[in-house]
C-alpha cells in the first residue's frame, strides 16, 4: 500500500526519507514521526488493551490511540484519521500538551519502537466503537488512578504511556498546561517528503 507511509527523521529531527508502516518496526526501527492522543472527559481518560494481534506490545494497556502522520499530512489529520479507524469516533478541543516527546523502547520480542511523538489531549465526539484489531478492551478510568497506577505498577502499562504521565504535571495534568505558542501543526508537518 503506497500511501501508508511513515516518515522518518533525522537526529536532529528533520524528515528524511519514508518507510512502509507495516514492515517499519523491526529490531532495528529507524527514528521516524508518530503521535499519542489521550481523550479525556469529565475528569476521565480512555485507555485502550492493544490487540493480541499487534506486532508491539499485544495486550499492553495505553493511552487512548496512537498513530504515525503520512508523508504530507498533518498530525492532526492523522490524529482525525486514527481514531475513526481505531475507536470509531472523531475528536474535538485537540491540542498539543507534550510537542517535544521523544522516545525509544523494546519489547519483550525485540521490536523496537523508537519515534518522535508529540503528545495531544482531545474530547471524543460520540460514543467509542473500537476496531477488534486495533483494541481488544478499553475502559474511562479517573485520571488520578492512571497516574497511581503508573506510578505504582509500570510494567502493566505500555513504556511509551508511562512516560507520558512522567513528563505531565499532575494532580491535574490535562486542565492547566500551557503549550506556548508553538505551533506544532506548523512544526511537525511533514509536507516534503515523498
Amino acid at each position: 500500500m503506497t500511501d501508508d507511509l511513515v516518515v522518518l527523521a533525522d537526529s536532529d529531527g528533520r524528515p528524511c526519507g519514508t518507510a512502509d508502516r507495516a514492515t517499519v518496526h523491526t529490531t532495528h526501527t529507524p527514528l521516524h514521526f508518530a503521535f499519542s492522543c489521550h481523550l479525556v472527559n469529565e475528569g476521565r481518560l480512555l485507555m485502550t488493551r492493544r490487540a493480541l494481534s499487534k506486532r508491539t506490545w499485544p495486550g499492553v494497556w495505553s493511552n487512548s490511540f496512537c498513530g504515525h502522520p503520512r508523508p504530507g499530512e498533518s498530525v492532526e489529520d492523522a490524529i482525525h484519521r486514527y481514531a475513526q479507524r481505531e475507536l470509531g469516533i472523531d475528536v474535538e478541543g485537540l491540542r498539543c500538551v507534550l510537542p517535544d516527546f521523544r522516545y525509544r523502547a523494546v519489547d519483550a520480542g525485540g521490536v523496537v519502537e523508537n519515534e518522535i511523538c508529540p503528545v495531544f489531549v482531545a474530547s471524543p465526539v460520540g460514543t467509542v466503537d473500537p476496531d477488534p484489531d486495533e483494541v481488544a478492551e478499553h475502559a474511562w478510568s479517573d485520571v488520578a488512578d492512571v497516574w497511581t497506577v503508573a506510578e505504582r505498577t509500570p510494567w502493566a502499562l505500555s513504556p511509551w504511556f508511562v512516560e507520558q504521565v512522567r513528563a505531565l504535571p499532575g494532580p491535574d495534568p490535562y486542565g492547566h498546561l500551557d503549550v506556548g505558542p508553538k505551533s506544532v501543526r506548523t512544526a511537525m508537518r511533514v509536507g516534503g517528503v515523498r
